[in-house]
């Protein structure tokens, strides 16, 4: 599933094509993804403005002129790709219709939207702007990790007297916002802390420099425009590649790339998760 870089990156790519443009035509060709949309989707975004496009959490949320705001869930596989953007940053023509494109943007400037998702994990949804924080999936959520509420006081607080593992405890969304498998193990690795630690025993200094590796962490990752490993794509359809980064996630039984270190990569399951660490560098 896309990770806050991922997600990040897909808003970057698709804010030129559509901020501050209205939806000409809105197709909806199902009823449903994971849930049902809503109701007459296709006519109340027909004609909005896209005022803003944003992020919360894993979630892009345009903005409307109607008063709503569009929220977009990629699900396991669903990409968001733009076609014939007469601002130039897009060289695709419109292609031919494909059998899962689920929902297509006519946007007034000439661009084209495709939400395609052949899993059908993907979700969107449609909302009063004003009360958008309170909808269900995004009420319980923490701080973004980018933002300044995620500081390193709030962490030590979080974590304090918690007895799950430091790994859970940054999985969990209402810590903390956005963070997924891959960037949590590649955060622990640079932080020097094993994702079997206790939170309750990580000490408070150490708990607070995890704040800014976290931060760099993805901010790296959207500089690279994300990580592709399955169905991942930007929003021009291109790939990702902050894979050719990992320092540990999926690299199992390859050595250490801390100088002087050179112990194997070691994989382990976490909550039905795979954990990714070097035994010598992590404690």
């Amino acid at each position: 599933m896309p990770e806050l870089p991922e997600v990040e990156t897909v808003r970057r790519g698709l804010a030129p094509a559509m901020e501050g443009v209205v939806i000409a035509r809105a197709q909806v060709n199902r009823p449903d993804l994971r849930w049902p949309f809503p109701e007459r989707m296709a006519e109340r975004l027909t004609g909005a403005r896209v005022l803003m496009l944003r992020r919360r959490s894993k979630y892009i949320l345009a903005d409307l002129s109607t008063g709503e705001t569009l929220l977009i869930h990629l699900g396991m596989s669903g990409r968001m790709l733009v076609s014939g953007d007469p601002l130039g940053q897009f060289v695709h023509d419109h292609p031919a219709p494909e059998k899962h494109d689920h929902v297509v943007l006519e946007m007034a400037n000439g661009a084209r939207i495709t939400f395609n998702d052949p899993r059908r994990f993907g979700a969107m949804d449609l909302m009063p702007t004003d009360r958008a924080e309170a909808h269900p999936l995004l009420a319980a959520l923490g701080p973004e990790p980018l933002g300044n509420a995620f500081s390193e006081a709030y962490l030590v607080a979080r974590l304090a007297g918690r007895r799950t593992p430091i790994k859970a405890a940054l999985l969990d969304q209402k810590i903390v916002a956005g963070l997924g498998n891959i960037y949590v193990c590649e955060a622990l690795y640079r932080a020097r802390i094993s994702p079997v630690r206790k939170a309750a025993r990580l000490s408070a200094g150490r708990a607070a420099r995890l704040v800014p590796v976290i931060r760099d962490v993805l901010n790296d990752a959207i500089e690279a425009g994300g990580s592709s490993l399955k169905d991942y794509r930007r929003a021009d359809g291109e790939l990702g590649y902050f894979q050719h980064s990992f320092d540990v996630y999926g690299r199992e039984g390859q050595p250490c790339r801390t100088p002087g270190c050179g112990a194997p990569i070691r994989r382990i399951v976490q909550s039905g998760r795979s954990s990714f660490y070097c035994v010598k560098c992590q404690s």
